[in-house]
């Protein structure tokens, strides 16, 4: 009973996921809520198994609410616009560090974790270089999500605070032990800009300027004197933060509430320009926790159960003994077509805890299958029809269809997504 119930309740947050009619928040909500009083949850029982979810989630919710307001008053004062700007204008004419740089500006722009942010910055940068060079789109969104995916491996970008979510750990924690792994995507991102770049150089790439170097200007609101002399200090803070982070001395939420204090007062003295910015930036930022603290309605609920338990019962006495120990493996490297079809949350929270107890039951422990699953399921964010950002960036260039850009992204990123899990498995991040 408990695992046929279990089964329905994945299989039900995975479809209403899909079909997008309901948010992310009453999915996780309600209907673990309804699979309680199926299996004859009493209130008390309830009442516990809700407390011990929230407490798995609470410091992650946290962390996100005031990482993203930090991350985005940075942008907003400029502290990545010089970067960006002295990289565009380090590559010139060079078909390859066009690429290259739009690889690095990628992964700058997504320090705030915001997909849309990343796209609004790197898109509209870089694509009035690449139709005056003559260098398909694709290969403009093929390395932006490149650089997404593996940016996304922050602490306070989503996949990590919901695995830290299901493991019922610290999201900074399990970000510490991803690090090697991020500076490999990082190389991967600009191994494939190169590869990219070289192929489209061979295809005639920049020998014919399509464009007058006027249309190259891209148009941007001139940024306020004032945040220009206080750049400097900006910088710094931002530094101090991944830093402290880095060492991890204090609770990461503390740190980006410090961080976020002193953003503010740095940058907008008054009472009224503080809150403006605060509300400017809290929709997306308490949008995720709020999808974070649900998720801790469903964690309790179906661990408390013992749903988890039974679901992983179900599923190891169908998968074959030779194969369970590496049970963590098959998944890491299916991790990116899966994460296409069934998007983030359901990804999550739908498929990976029923994966985990499986892994469990051929010795296999948790924290290994969901690092697996974490690493090889991050680049296919933004080639997923499942993500809002997808249709963003597709909207951002001209005569780009879907189909074209998974196409096109898919037989690159796939393979980032194969050599990841391997790097993993190199590190000693992923043990066999």
């Amino acid at each position: 009973m408990l695992s046929l119930v279990g089964f329905l309740l994945v299989f039900a947050i995975i479809v209403l996921l899909l079909k997008g009619k309901m948010s992310p928040i009453v999915v996780l909500i309600l209907i673990p809520s309804i699979a309680a009083v199926l299996v004859g949850t009493d209130l008390e029982g309830l009442k516990e198994m809700i407390g011990a979810g929230m407490k798995t989630v609470s410091n992650n919710s946290i962390l996100f609410i005031f990482s993203i307001i930090f991350f985005c008053v940075m942008s907003d004062v400029g502290v990545f616009d010089v970067i960006v700007d002295k990289l565009v204008a380090m590559a010139g004419n060079n078909v390859i560090l066009i690429t290259v740089a739009t690889g690095i500006i990628g992964i700058i722009a997504h320090l705030d974790g915001a997909t849309a942010t990343t796209v609004l910055i790197t898109i509209p940068t870089m694509y009035p270089i690449y139709k005056r060079m003559g260098i398909r789109p694709q290969v403009l969104l093929c390395l932006t999500a490149c650089a997404m995916g593996v940016m996304n491996l922050l602490p306070w970008g989503g996949p990590v605070a919901r695995a830290a979510t299901v493991l019922g750990i610290d999201a900074t924690g399990l970000w510490l032990k991803l690090i090697p792994i991020q500076v490999f995507g990082i190389v991967c991102t600009v191994t494939l800009a190169v590869i990219l770049g070289t192929i489209e150089k061979k295809r005639g790439a920049g020998t014919t300027l399509k464009t007058s170097s006027e249309e190259v200007e891209k148009t941007k609101e001139e940024l306020d004197p004032r945040f220009q002399k206080l750049l400097p200090v900006n910088v710094i803070l931002t530094v101090l933060v991944i830093a402290a982070l880095m060492v991890d001395v204090l609770p990461s939420y503390y740190i980006f509430m410090i961080g976020l204090s002193l953003a503010l007062c740095i940058n907008y003295p008054t009472l009224k320009s503080q809150n403006e910015k605060i509300k400017e930036h809290a929709a997306s930022a308490l949008t995720i926790s709020a999808t974070i603290l649900a998720a801790g309605i469903m964690v309790g609920i179906m661990d408390g159960t013992g749903m988890i338990e039974a679901m992983a019962i179900t599923l190891t006495n169908i998968i074959p003994d030779f194969l369970g120990r590496f049970t963590h493996l098959i998944f890491g490297f299916l991790a990116l077509p899966m994460g296409m079809l069934v998007g983030t949350d359901a990804y999550f929270f739908g498929l990976m805890p029923p994966i985990i107890e499986v892994g469990k039951a051929f010795g296999v422990e948790g924290i290994n299958t969901a690092m697996a699953m974490l690493i090889g399921k991050n680049v296919s964010l933004m080639i997923s029809p499942l993500v809002p950002a997808t249709y963003l960036a597709l909207g951002l260039v001209d005569n780009l269809e879907l189909k074209d850009h998974i196409k096109f992204s898919f037989k690159y990123l796939y393979p980032v997504s194969i050599l990841m899990v391997i790097a993993g498995l190199v590190f000693g991040i992923i043990h066999l």
